[in-house]
């Protein structure tokens, strides 16, 4: 694959075009590719049913088959869109038969056929191999499997991606990711290639007129947001995400030690953008935690980058995770994130990241959003300075507060009022004892200032989908890296 082979097609399988991590991903791929040198097509999946037939072509499948999210964007970049017969299970045989007869249908038209969709991986890459597709790869992109028997079949369907010589190459989002699909003994040999979850940093860099925009869209502009992405679906455990706002609500609502005073009077709201199967027991769940007037779900939305710059927090407490892309989407907006320590360690790459046991309560969560959001660190500084710099933290996050501690607006002039007394000596800060142990290019109580650094650290991790493209593209047309 070295030379003369022109444009390079290749063939992704998932099993939809909708707006899940790993189509989001391959999808900022495919916009940065050179499209003149490569251009990706897809096979995705859809139910058989409405064919009448067990083992129906791609053809009769598009013909039922409901537009999916990005059906449109591949078009548009010049791709297409084939269909495959749902998995169940119990049609083993008619599956096989109708991906073999798509590849002789559609012969040549590939040098290399990346598989996503890994619980199948192990039944769709073999055949396509032996079909003449060049390079054949299987791509990880989840560090588990949901519970109960969907669970233990996909780890069965994907046992024969542990042995050599089934797939060309194997890809994994994270070390985890690779370990989960391909087993340790892959990964530890080499045979593994981690290439991390990459977004369109630049997108997703703090932005205050969006922020506002997207605040007044929502009818948050004084309140403090708490942010969510990701579809409602077992992993992501979202019944964990509300028992933890509702305990911020309460801890709030019920300072009767005054330890968080900054806050009282400030609205805060749970933003949670997203679909899937669980969305409406997470809506009830609302209800019962007595917080559903406190929650914002927004469904979907096509520039989901805008409403990153809304939110004031991030927190993501999945059961599992390849690499979640959200998170790094998070980050590159300048949020201070609080993430499950059972995501993939590769995600925690700035000081803006937390991680924190699931197994932990609902209401130590809580209270670690809420010290990160008074700015509470581990060094000293003086009493002044700090609240100053809360307060200027908290206007920037809810606008200017109407209360005061005063009973008239004539704040007094302190600075005057010192004068000559000996007090305007003792008054002025004094130096630290220790240093800070953050970096002087980064300040978490500003997005905007720290927004060069954080991309800079996201960028030497490896999460900038310009570089990734080139890379790919590198692949995609020798065979190699």
């Amino acid at each position: 694959m070295e030379e003369g082979y022109g444009q390079i097609r290749v063939l992704h399988v998932l099993g939809g075009l909708g707006l899940g991590g790993a189509e989001c991903r391959i999808m900022d791929l495919y916009r940065n590719m050179d499209r003149d040198r490569i251009q990706f097509d897809f096979l995705v999946h859809c139910s058989a049913e409405k064919t009448g037939k067990k083992s129906p072509t791609s053809d009769e499948l598009m013909n039922v088959r409901e537009p999916d999210y990005f059906d449109n964007s591949v078009y548009k970049l010049g791709g297409r869109i084939f269909c495959l017969p749902k998995f169940t299970g119990t049609n083993l045989l008619e599956y096989r038969n109708a991906i073999r007869r798509f590849f002789e249908e559609h012969a040549n038209e590939w040098k290399v056929v990346q598989g996503h969709m890994t619980s199948t991986a192990a039944i769709y890459l073999p055949i396509a191999k032996k079909a003449g597709i060049p390079i054949c790869v299987a791509h990880a992109r989840s560090a588990g499997v949901d519970n109960g028997i969907k669970g233990i079949a996909t780890r069965f369907l994907r046992t024969p991606l542990q042995r050599e010589g089934v797939t060309d190459y194997n890809f994994a989002c994270s070390r985890e990711a690779g370990i989960s699909v391909f087993g340790r003994e892959l990964v530890d040999s080499g045979r593994v290639r981690i290439i991390p979850n990459a977004i369109d940093l630049k997108r997703f860099a703090y932005n205050e007129e969006k922020r506002n925009a997207i605040r007044a869209e929502l009818g948050v502009s004084n309140a403090l947001v708490i942010g969510h992405v990701g579809s409602f679906r077992y992993a992501k455990n979202h019944e964990f995400l509300l028992n933890v706002f509702a305990q911020v609500t309460r801890l709030l609502d019920n300072d009767d030690l005054n330890q968080y005073s900054i806050l009282h009077g400030m609205r805060v709201r749970l933003l949670m953008l997203g679909k899937g199967p669980e969305m409406e027991d997470v809506i009830r769940l609302s209800e019962k935690l007595h917080i559903k007037d406190r929650c914002i779900f927004a469904g979907n939305k096509s520039n989901a980058s805008d409403y990153y710059q809304a939110m004031d927090y991030f927190c993501f407490p999945s059961r599992y995770e390849g690499l979640p892309g959200s998170v790094v989407e998070a980050q590159a907006s300048g949020l201070q994130c609080l993430v499950s320590d059972t995501v993939t360690p590769e995600v925690n790459v700035t000081e803006l990241v937390s991680m924190m046991s699931i197994n932990s309560e609902p209401r130590d969560w809580a209270r670690k959003i809420i010290d990160d959001l008074l700015l509470h660190e581990d060094y000293q500084t003086d009493a002044l300075s700090e609240e100053i710099r809360v307060n200027q933290t908290l206007t920037q996050i809810a606008g200017e507060r109407r209360e005061s501690i005063f009973e008239t607006d004539d704040t007094p002039d302190f600075d005057m009022l010192d004068q000559g007394t000996g007090f305007d000596a003792l008054n002025v800060p004094k130096k630290a004892e220790k240093t800070h142990h953050r970096s002087i290019e980064y300040s978490i109580g500003n997005r905007s200032e720290s927004s060069e650094y954080i991309l800079g650290k996201l960028r030497a991790a490896g999460f900038d989908v310009k570089s990734q493209a080139k890379m790919m593209a590198f692949f995609y047309e020798r065979g190699h890296f």
